[in-house]
């Protein structure tokens, strides 16, 4: 079963060489689910047979000649807010217990079209915020059971650290992406808003919500991204721009690029594990042909706590008539901000999305001199789990520290992790690009990992 370890470009080349047969792979990979899934608890839901019937028709369509591309009978996970019509469609919800999908996302169908086996069903916190609400369990880190898991992509990340799928769809409202990415030590690719089509997809907070995958490499994210992407007519708000090859195999060096380092932001009340990990990925892009150019970031610290109101408005009226009918049914958590945005006015509103424009032209006009900025994806290693159940206003401000400035901002990011503290838990840093830098994202993605292992590294789960 070592090839359940592999990356998606690794195996993609055994299955499209018929080295290896996407049966064999599936099975193999459902067999892992059953043995570690009881553990890791990431999946809501399995799909065993139909997975099956999947791979053998991608077999039959090699031996015949024709290969859809590198996902190609690979098998991935969806995180449960991914409609596949007919299908469970909980979003981690116990007012929707039951509740099957009406229509199928277009990311989805979009990755079975590009040769993906769906293996099954992630789990995500209840509404896709932050809460894992009875009877829905709260997946646990393979790295340390006990540790936190991140936010609502929490299947996602540990289905994919745990080997249980090669890579998965996440989303991204104020750091779902990147806080499982950075706590489970993988790879996730947060694109620019609208990159990808969210038709089908449950909804957040609309001008937040960010579709993308997480996976084990820069490169495999970038290989899924490059089948998920585009404009889509069911989603008028999907850019019309030109997709990339995203998942190219690009020149490993850094040659002409230009980093930007708000070092007094990026350093500051970080981990120690985190700070080093920092440090030394610069000396790695120095040692690849990078510059470092020290900027100055604008302070995000009133429009993080401004998320909390853009988020609660457009989760208030994502969820509408179907909360004033199941309100005794919801979190506290998902209770409470949808009832922040109720309770605002359209004056205030209007104040706070000034100050989001404001704060996007700030941030672009600070990227102006450089392609990409580096910082962490997490100030700290995965705390333990019973620690962010609740979380204070402090802990809040520090997890969303490095990731909310560019959710408000609908900018892409990647984040990889760079190292491990004190206790093996992964750290992690993030790069953050401009609008539609994706593909220059990937590349620096593979010249950092080129270089490094931390992205092949595993838990003993």
């Amino acid at each position: 079963m070592m090839e359940l370890f592999s990356t998606i470009s690794e195996i993609s080349q055994l299955i499209r060489s018929r080295q290896l047969s996407s049966a064999d792979l599936v099975q193999q990979q459902l067999t892992r689910i059953r043995q570690v899934d009881p553990i890791v608890k990431s999946f809501s839901y399995v799909y065993d047979e139909q997975a099956l019937v999947a791979a053998k028709v991608c077999d039959a369509e090699l031996a015949a000649g024709r290969w859809r591309g590198p996902l190609h009978g690979v098998p991935l996970s969806i995180k449960d807010i991914y409609g596949i019509k007919g299908d469970p469609f909980e979003i981690g919800m116990p007012s929707r217990k039951g509740l099957k999908a009406e229509t199928t996302a277009t990311v989805v169908t979009k990755l079975v079209e590009a040769g993906a086996v769906i293996v099954g069903r992630v789990h995500t916190t209840e509404g896709v915020l932050a809460e894992h609400t009875p009877p829905f369990e709260a997946p646990k880190n393979p790295w340390g059971l006990d540790r936190w898991v991140g936010v609502s992509s929490s299947g996602s990340g540990s289905s994919t650290a745990a080997c249980l799928a090669f890579g998965t769809l996440g989303s991204d409202t104020g750091g779902s992406i990147r806080m499982p990415s950075a706590s489970n030590g993988v790879t996730g690719l947060k694109p620019t808003w609208g990159r990808c089509s969210r038709y089908g997809v449950f909804e957040l907070a609309a001008t937040l919500d960010h579709v993308g995958p997480i996976a084990r490499s820069a490169l495999d994210t970038g290989l899924i991204l490059e089948a998920i992407a585009g404009f889509d007519h069911n989603d008028p708000t999907s850019l019309t721009a030109a997709t990339d090859d995203y998942g190219s195999k690009q020149a490993l060096t850094g040659t002409g690029v230009r980093i930007g380092v708000d070092f007094g932001w990026a350093l500051s009340d970080v981990s120690a594990a985190v700070s080093q990990g920092l440090k030394e990925a610069m000396q790695v892009f120095i040692e690849a042909g990078v510059e470092i150019i020290p900027i100055m970031f604008p302070d995000p610290e009133t429009i993080n706590m401004d998320w909390f109101k853009v988020c609660g408005v457009q989760t208030a009226f994502a969820h509408g008539k179907w909360y004033d009918d199941h309100k005794q049914e919801y979190g506290s958590s998902l209770g409470d901000i949808i009832e922040l945005g109720r309770n605002m006015s359209g004056l205030d509103y209007q104040e706070v999305i000034l100050r989001r424009l404001e704060f996007r032209g700030r941030v672009l006009e600070a990227l102006q001199s450089v392609d990409v900025m580096l910082i962490p994806g997490l100030p700290f290693e995965a705390p333990p789990a019973d620690q962010m159940t609740r979380m204070s206003v402090e802990q809040l401000a520090k997890v969303h520290r490095y990731t909310v400035p560019f959710t408000m901002s609908q900018l892409p990011t990647i984040t990889m992790p760079s190292g491990y503290g004190e206790k093996g838990l992964p750290v992690s840093i993030q790069i953050v690009g401009k609008p539609l830098s994706e593909k220059l994202l990937v590349r620096l993605g593979q010249v950092f990992q080129a270089r490094t292992d931390f992205h092949k590294k595993h838990p003993n789960i």
